[in-house]
């Protein structure tokens, strides 16, 4: 007999595969070029891999970690002709796995709820959320952390993995090792998966090219969608001498220019760093103060990641995408809490993913010309995003300003910390 689950998990599941086709083909046709990235650059590196056998990270330098090449390269299997195709297959292979993991195959009723969230996510997102290598870590990551706590180790391995690809889920490692309570083994399957990759890359002749992508973020300018650079995108439009936007053809992106620019490039990423530690800080001061663990898992991973996207002077719209991980996360915790905090995140997730396919790929040359209009509608989109952000440190502070006996008092008895133990069973037994 058919349940209402199996029913809604049916649909999800046809949708989900519909939802991919629709975005693959805006990628492939529709405006804007949104599938350049794929077509043209990472083509070129698989196209440098096979036909010089130089390849990026390894022979050269490179802006991504190492493990990013082993998505690009196996998008060519079957021909630099068929790149587009074979990449938009592996996405969505790869989503539909990590959609599995969170549905436990359909079986669970939670999960398939939030799949639905997904869903709407990635539609409000776009082509975007297929079309870049972030594509490929949110379906990995998002595996990792439903795994977290019912199989830690192989959790820290996967988010490794992930990290290796791009660094921003090195942000969710961070929250596990706080709140978790097998933090040590999730430490030690990541330290072990990052240490195979470098001692391959060593004896493969890398030498210090398995760390440039370092020191290639770190020295660049500032990105125009980066919430940053509104305040001069805002002196553009009003026509201020000697500031304007330019492309940079080594890193293949639009940035802009004007007074104070080269002071704001140089001190983002400090600042990132030390916003980073703040918000670690915050969090470890809710776990001591007796919060529960998962709620505190959840919105420490908001914060971490949405501070990676705000403070941060790189602000290409695959970004928007990462957001998924932590809302999702946050959205198991509320079923197996029984709250609501997390439904204010998941719509402003949704409005800022809706703004930003807004702004690329259908209007971004108007972006280009300082439009006042969609000007506005990118400070809108960072503004929410600022919004998410804050709204994720207010709830970290209030996790952190209860003692933990009265911690006790202000949750109901099954969100207390006397039974996160059996809360992380029950968010085990869904992971299973």
């Amino acid at each position: 007999m058919l349940t209402r689950n199996t029913v809604s998990a049916f649909a999800l599941w046809l949708l989900f595969i519909a939802v991919h086709l629709v975005l693959g083909l805006l990628n492939l046709h529709g405006p804007g070029n949104p599938f350049g990235d794929v077509t043209i650059v990472y083509a070129g590196w698989a196209d440098q891999a096979y036909a010089s056998g130089v390849v990026v990270g390894v022979d050269i330098p490179w802006v991504y970690p190492l493990l990013a090449i082993v998505p690009i390269l196996a998008s060519v299997t079957f021909g630099l002709g068929h790149i587009g195709s074979t990449w938009l297959a592996l996405v969505m292979l790869l989503n539909l796995v990590a959609l599995g993991f969170l549905t436990r195959w359909g079986r669970s009723r939670s999960g398939v709820i939030i799949g639905w969230w997904w869903l709407a996510f990635l539609l409000a997102l776009g082509p975007i959320a297929l079309g870049r290598i972030d594509a490929v870590t949110v379906a990995v990551a998002l595996v990792g952390v439903r795994l977290l706590n019912s199989h830690p180790r192989v959790a820290g391995l996967v988010l490794a993995c992930a990290t290796w690809i791009k660094v921003w889920p090195a942000a969710l490692l961070l929250a596990a090792f706080i709140t978790v309570r097998d933090r040590w083994a999730i430490a030690f399957a990541a330290a072990g998966a990052t240490a195979t990759v470098v001692v391959f890359a060593l004896l493969a002749g890398s030498g210090m090219n398995v760390f440039s992508f370092v020191g290639e973020q770190t020295g660049r300018g500032i990105q125009i969608e980066s919430p940053v650079a509104g305040f001069w995108l805002w002196q553009v439009v009003a026509g201020v001498p000697d500031t304007f936007i330019y492309y940079d053809a080594s890193i293949l992106t639009f940035q802009v220019t004007g007074a104070g620019i080269e002071f704001a490039a140089a001190v983002m990423t400090p600042l990132l760093g030390i916003v980073i530690l703040a918000i670690a800080l915050l969090g470890l001061r809710a776990v001591r103060a007796g919060s529960s663990t998962l709620g505190v898992l959840a919105t420490l991973s908001l914060a971490l990641v949405s501070a990676m996207i705000v403070v941060n002077k790189v602000g290409s719209p695959q970004f928007v995408a990462w957001l998924a991980v932590p809302i999702v996360l946050g959205l198991l915790v509320d079923r197996m809490e029984g709250s609501l905090r997390f439904r204010i995140p998941a719509a402003l997730g949704l409005a800022i993913a809706a703004l930003t396919q807004l702004v690329y790929p259908y209007f971004y040359d108007q972006l280009l010309a300082a439009n006042p209009i969609m000007v506005s509608i990118l400070t809108v989109r960072n503004l929410l995003l600022i919004a998410l952000l804050a709204s994720a440190i207010v709830h970290l502070v209030k996790l952190g300003s209860h003692s933990p006996a009265r911690a006790h008092d202000l949750l109901q008895p099954h969100f207390s910390p006397k039974n996160a133990p059996h809360l992380e069973r029950r968010m085990a037994k869904e992971s299973e």
